[in-house]
Parts: structure tokens; sequence; C-alpha cells
């Protein structure tokens, strides 16, 4: 079976060669995984695959050959646990689906209130109350296309409140892992001047300045060169963000290293009135945004960072954050930075194929002048180009 995967690999243009195939064998006889078909997925990317640029291409030929199979044959696999949570859901057809009514902001947040006035016991499966695995807008576990989720971790992604305090990690800024082709793409963005006292050789300045005074030394010298670009990076974290940490760390990674002139701050899904530097102190230290649109000079380049995945109501509406009241909505925030910095950027984890279902994705697409880009070596290359105009 495993021959056929090198050979199927191969067909696919994928640069795998035999001494890295005997690698993976090993591997197996060392007993390195547990043979689930995701660690062997790990695996063997790692054993046959050295160019990250191929992983993409390497992922789709691995599922196109092990499609339908749950783990490698000879191995006895128990049931997940938490298959059988998903099991006991309700499972709605298309149309039953399509039926679902979205409340809008105002009915919903009223509903909610009346539904905490009147509920006193719990829940399981319903369509009205408070609840989980139903088809009411309030609880978690269910479906609904706009709703409170009260506990629970997001799983469709259609909240538009969420009744909880969560705490989030700061990225690593010392990734090193993946991080090479970010490196090559975020250094076309570096723009170097040259800047303070004569002190560095200009050898091409002197040979031409000596040839014209007829062989006799003319020394010339020249600044030494600096990398002047400043760069903000706003980073979303949190929620659906989650999915990305690995990607956005790596970035983060990059981007410590190639600018001298480097500040960061975390938001969460859209920025508002706050941002924070520590997400461990993020209730306590928060940054009016104000402040950091005061602090900075239009010499900067925005980044933001996120998946732009929300509800649509965080960004058009006041109070709309998942978090807090907000007093104005997302999109006058959004504003204000590309106003105070033209040259802003965003970048998007998420696959850019995926984006035209996502409202949201289109709504700040807009705000920010179509200059969202994928995460990608290629998306992050239009994006550099982007901010170097």
């Amino acid at each position: 079976m495993l021959i056929d995967f090198f050979l199927h690999l191969k067909a696919r243009g994928l640069p795998v060669s035999t001494r890295e195939y005997l690698v993976l064998l090993d591997a197996l006889r060392q007993h390195v995984i547990d043979h689930s078909l995701d660690d062997f997925h790990l695996l063997a990317r790692t054993a046959l695959i050295k160019d990250e640029a191929l992983y993409d291409r390497f992922d789709r030929a691995f599922g196109e050959y092990f499609k339908g199979i749950e783990a490698l044959p000879g191995m006895d696999v128990g049931l997940p646990e938490a298959w059988l949570r998903q099991a006991a859901k309700r499972h709605l057809s298309d149309a039953e689906r399509a039926a679902l009514e979205k409340l809008g902001w105002d009915r919903l947040m009223e509903t909610f209130r009346q539904r905490l006035a009147e509920q006193n016991e719990r829940h399981a499966g319903g369509s009205k109350w408070i609840g989980t695995g139903g088809t009411s807008p309030f609880g978690h576990g269910g479906t609904h296309p706009e709703g409170i989720r009260i506990g629970g971790r997001s799983e469709n992604r259609s909240a538009v409140k969420v009744w909880e305090k969560r705490e989030y990690r700061n990225l690593d800024d010392g990734v090193e892992l993946g991080t090479r082709n970010i490196k090559v793409a975020l250094r076309r963005l570096r723009r170097f001047a040259r800047e303070g006292a004569a002190q560095e050789l200009d050898l091409e300045g002197t040979i031409a300045g000596t040839a014209r005074n007829a062989g006799w030394l003319d020394l010339r010298l020249r600044p030494e060169r600096h990398n002047a670009v400043k760069v903000l990076l706003f980073l979303d974290v949190g929620g659906s963000m989650d999915d990305h940490i690995r990607v956005c760390e790596e970035l983060f990674s990059a981007c410590r290293s190639e600018f001298k002139h480097l500040e960061h701050y975390y938001f969460h899904n859209c920025v508002y009135d706050h941002v924070w530097k520590d997400n461990a102190r993020r209730h306590g230290e928060r940054i009016p945004t104000v402040e950091v649109l005061r602090t900075y000079g239009p010499d900067y380049k925005l980044i933001l960072v996120g998946d732009a995945t929300m509800s649509p109501y965080e960004i058009v509406q006041p109070g709309g954050s998942v978090e807090y009241h907000n007093p104005e909505p997302g999109a006058v925030w959004l504003r204000r930075l590309t106003e105070t910095w033209p040259r802003a950027i965003w970048l998007n984890p998420e696959p850019e194929a995926a984006w035209t279902y996502r409202q949201s994705i289109t709504l700040i697409r807009n705000l920010l002048g179509e200059r969202m880009f994928p995460l990608t070596p290629d998306g992050l290359a239009r994006g550099i180009r982007a901010l170097s105009k």
C-alpha cells in the first residue's frame, strides 16, 4: 500500500526520493506514531517533503489517495468520544436549515433578555430555550444561523455574541520552523535609507572619482545603510483564529527578525476602541486605539492579520462586539486606521477561494479597498507589493 502511495506522489509531480521513503518506513517500524491517519499524514509530509511550498500539493495528493480511509490498515481504532457526542446532535437537512429564522440584532437581544427572565431549568435539543444541541439561537452545540453562544466551543461560527470570558495566549515570536518563505517575502518590503555620518566606504564612487581624477585617489565615503521601514502589526487572536495560531506565529517571528521598527497590538475579530499588548492582561491593561493613532506617524505601514470571520454586526453595529458593548462600529475604527496609515493591508489565513462565502470578509475587503491578501507566500508577496507603492 505504501509503495503505491509513494508512486502516487511521484505521479503528482512531487520530488520524493527512495531515500526519503525508507526514512518514512523506518519511522513506522520505530513506532514514532500510533498509526492514526492524521499522525501518518504529518509524519509522511515531514519525511518526504523538504520544501514548505510543496505542502499544499502534498496535502491534495494525500487526500486523493487516502480518501475514505480512517486509519492505516491493520490497526484497531476505537470510536472517539467526540464522534459519539456529535452523533447525539440534531442533523438538519438543507431545507430545515434554511427555515431557521434570523431574528435580527434588536429582536435577538430583546428575546435573549426575555429568556433569561423566564427560564429556570436546563434544556437540551429544543428550539426556544437557552440550551444545548438544538436549534435555539441561545446556547451552544446546536445549529442556528445567528445567535448568542453561551459556553461551549465555536463550531459553526455564526454567533453574534459570546457569553463567556475567554483567555488568549500571546503569539510566540521565537518560532522558526516554516518562516523561511515568509522572511523572503518580507524582505521585499525593506527599503534602506542612508542616514547619519559618512563612515562607510563608497567603493563605486571612489573608483569613479579616481578615474575622473587622472588616477589620483579620490576617496569617497557615504552614510551606512539602515533598515528604515516601520511596521505596525495588528493581530487577531482567539475564537476562530485558534485554527491559525501556527502560521500567525511564523509571521510574527519573521516580522520580528526582518523589521527593526516593529510595533504589535492584539484585537479580537475587529478593531474597536481599545487594543492590547499582552493577552494575559488584556482586561486590565487595555490601550485606547485613539492613543495608538496619535503615537505613530504616517510613515508606518499597517498590517492587520485575521480571518475576518465574524458576524456582520461586529463590523457595522454599535454594540456588535461579541465580548462587550462597543460604542462605535468596527467599520468606523477600520476607516480611522486606514486614513491614518494609508499604506495598509489585511492578511487572511483562510483560503482565498472561501472568502466569498463570508459576508464579513466582503465587508472588510471593501473597507480596506480590496487590499486583503491570503496568508500564503504568494499572497504575502502580493501584499508586500501593495505596501511598497
